[in-house]
């Protein structure tokens, strides 16, 4: 849509109603992944490798098979071989076949008719293993000599550096990436000032409330059915359907409510394994629901970093030239997001010189899943602090080189697309002006300022709107709610129609009503699935146009919308009553049936996000202690649909981001075990942890969207690792470049200072 012809002012987009669901919440009736249950359903329980890395020379289920009430045990040897690609790799995810490449990864797996049962049969089934050297970290999988976490999974496609990789390095880089424009050494002859750093992020966890859970149900023609949570039930589908050998018309997936994702759960890990076992076990459906150490140990977390930044500054803090060199491991099989960060590491910054080179690294360690801007937060985490750290060295504010080198609309990404209409420059304006900036600091307080960016994303959609007999109107959506999601769609359907809020019923279907849809992922769903239906609904506005017009005998083109009624469109077209969306559905059996709308496309006109982060930190110079005093998150929404729900947005990137930076990490003992696979060791914040955090939306409207908007739920992540940094910086003198910044990290930063 021009940018001339978006509106900023509307009756229902942009208001705060109540959300739809909120009832079923709240009194406990919204089911979840785990809330399914069935007659005749056994339960299942799956054994876990106990080695980082171990051939498997036998399994025997014979003890467990002669328990009573055990029904099925599956291996590798119940799933097909030929697999290639991607869905070799999530078959071996799901469970391993001659060798258990991490710590959690799934051997076996038996269905029982009690939960107690099948855990005890887990117990018996006998698994004899070979151990073989393992390699958990990064730099040491990437360094000479590491041990092969997959030999013969090396990639040696033909590249300009390949000469900087010797044999015994490359067996574990599994892609390697590099792209740039402009002569990047002469960009950094012209600075005034280069400097360069590495960095280090570990591999965090989403984090979600729920563990994954699901019923599987397959009889031996490979047809069935799931209930699941997730994201995106037409991939588990998909994913099934490689995984198992079947076709995926034979599948009928349903998304149940999910109680958090943020990405991981976009993919398959465990559902597999109860199709499998219900296959075996006649058909009855089977239940399985992972335990907290299950999903800290066997699902997809981030990846860990090492990245070199070097970044030529003039004088007055123009940038001329950067180089980033990313390493990042995304466990046993390719998949690292180390593509996505290089794109986002310098995204925000004008930049005639620039060179990406990233390399994508195995480690024993479980398959990387997304989570939130996928390899964002880390490139920023480099970025953003080598940024902060140059231009206190030249005596510039922060902020003001932000905003000197921010890109705007025709601007040249550093990744290579030319911007349309952004909102970093009124984002960067915004953050200048609010009062948080003004508060005095006292000592050992410090303030820190990061910018981040997000793409965001379009994507296959699918979507049908119809108009029920009595006026109101039933949406029929493919991405489940994970944010707000049928609020937001519910007020732009029902601006579109001109009818109420309360009049639009929003249902996330199964995969067998609808065209596929991917999942809410890449901050897609309230664009892509919104503008798929507000496309759905014109088609629907259309045909009543066209019922009124038969009635009144003049022609379609003569008939007009307006306020939830179609009207002749002018004095020329006759004298006629208006008629209400409901007088044309009350008839529509007789005036030519059912009313509905369809959108199915793969979404264009995506808008790209930026958002920037202001916060202010304590740390307690005797104990390394970071307290957060106050938060400020200036993100472009585009145009703010649910302001509720983008403000939580907002908040909720800002708290995970803010984790990551202070507490959070897998810890890998030396026998390659995760240390932490509960979350009384694995340490997300909660509410005393944090202050209240202040958000500002900045509505720059992106013309892809009929209503201006973009994405927002992955932007908030990005900027907070380098903000929290550059404040401990600005408090105690001291630059953190390895996350997580524990108290034990910081405290040793700090007498590593005092004593020179």
């Amino acid at each position: 849509m021009p940018k001339d012809e978006l509106k900023s002012e509307y009756k229902l987009v942009g208001t705060r109603p109540d959300r739809p669901d909120g009832l079923d919440k709240v009194t406990g009736r919204a089911r979840y992944g785990a809330d399914f249950s069935m007659p005749g359903m056994l339960f299942a329980a799956v054994v876990r490798s106990p080695h980082a890395h171990a051939k498997i020379l036998k399994i025997d289920a014979s003890k467990a098979l002669a328990l009573e009430g055990v029904k099925a045990v599956v291996t590798r040897a119940d799933f097909p071989d030929g697999l290639t690609g991607e869905d070799w790799n999530l078959q071996e995810n799901t469970i391993a076949n001659d060798t258990a490449l991490y710590d959690g990864h799934a051997v076996a797996a038996v269905a029982a008719t009690s939960a107690l049962l099948a855990r005890d049969a887990a117990k018996l089934i006998e698994v004899e293993y070979q151990v073989l050297p393992h390699v958990t970290d990064v730099d040491e999988a990437f360094a000479p000599g590491a041990p092969a976490v997959r030999p013969g999974s090396a990639d040696h496609s033909v590249s300009s550096r390949e000469v900087d990789l010797p044999d015994n390095v490359r067996h574990n880089v599994v892609r390697e990436i590099e792209f740039g424009h402009g002569d990047v050494e002469a960009g950094f002859a012209e600075a005034d000032l280069v400097r360069e750093g590495t960095y280090k992020t570990e591999a965090t966890h989403q984090g979600y409330i729920e563990p994954h859970a699901c019923v599987g149900q397959m009889g031996a023609d490979g047809r069935g059915e799931m209930w699941v949570c997730t994201q995106g039930q037409w991939f588990i589908r998909k994913f099934c359907a490689a995984v198992l050998g079947i076709e995926a018309s034979g599948l009928r997936v349903t998304a149940s409510e999910i109680g958090g994702g943020f990405g991981g759960k976009t993919t398959i890990f465990m559902e597999p394994l109860a199709l499998a076992l219900s296959r075996k076990a006649g058909g009855r459906p089977v239940k399985l629901v992972m335990t907290r150490s299950e999903v800290l140990r066997a699902t997809g977390p981030t990846a860990s970093a090492s990245m070199d930044v070097k970044i030529g500054m003039k004088k007055d803090g123009t940038l001329t030239a950067a180089r980033a060199v990313f390493r990042m491991q995304g466990g046993a099989f390719p998949g690292s997001p180390v593509d996505l960060a290089l794109t986002c590491a310098f995204a925000s910054y004008k930049l005639p010189n620039v060179e990406h080179i990233g390399y994508d690294i195995l480690a024993n360690r479980p398959k990387c899943a997304a989570y939130r801007a996928p390899g964002a937060p880390m490139g920023a985490f480099a970025v953003e602090s080598l940024i902060d750290e140059m231009a206190r060295e030249l005596g510039l504010d922060p902020l003001d080189v932000r905003l000197k080198n921010a890109v705007a609309e025709g601007d040249k990404s550093s990744y290579g697309p030319t911007y349309n209409r952004i909102g970093l420059v009124e984002v960067l304006e915004a953050t200048k002006a609010h009062p948080n900036l003004s508060v005095p600091l006292g000592p050992n307080q410090g303030r820190g300022v990061a910018t981040g960016f997000w793409f965001n994303h379009g994507g296959e959609t699918s979507v049908s709107v119809s108009v029920t007999e009595d006026g109101t109107a039933t949406v029929s959506i493919g991405t489940p709610d994970i944010g707000g999601l049928r609020a937001s769609i519910a007020l732009m359907v029902a601006e579109t129609f001109g009818i109420g809020y309360d009049d639009v019923r929003v249902n996330v279907v199964e995969t067998g009503a609808l065209g596929f849809n991917e999942p809410s992922h890449g901050s897609r769903a309230t664009f892509a699935s919104g503008k798929a239906a507000v496309t759905s609904a014109q088609s629907c506005i259309k045909q009543m146009c066209q019922r009124a017009a038969d009635k009144w005998g003049i022609d379609a083109e003569a008939v007009e919308w307006v306020d939830g009624a179609a009207q002749p469109a002018g004095p020329n077209a006759g004298k006629f009553p208006p008629m209400t969306m409901k007088e044309i559905a009350e008839t529509m059996g007789a005036t030519g049936g059912p009313i509905s709308g369809h959108n199915e496309t793969t979404m264009d006109g995506v808008g790209a996000s930026f958002g920037t982060h202001v916060v202010d930190v304590e740390v307690d110079p005797e104990t390394g202690r970071t307290t957060i005093l106050r938060y400020l998150v200036v993100q472009d929404a585009g145009k703010a649909v649910h302001p509720s729900y983008v403000e939580g947005q907002y908040q909720g990137g800002a708290v995970q981001g803010i984790g990551w930076a202070l507490n959070e990490e897998y810890v890998y003992g030396k026998d390659g075990r995760l240390q932490n696979p509960i979350f009384l060791d694995y340490r997300v914040p909660v509410a005393s942890d944090l202050p209240m955090i202040d958000t500002v939306i900045v509505e720059v409207p992106n013309p892809g969207h009929p209503y201006g908007v973009r994405g927002v739920g992955e932007t908030g992540i990005t900027p907070p690792l380098p903000a929290v940094a550059n404040a401990i910086a600005d408090a105690v003198g001291v630059r953190m470049k390895h996350l997580p910044m524990n108290p034990p990290k910081v405290l040793a930063a700090i007498k590593a200072k005092a004593n020179g």
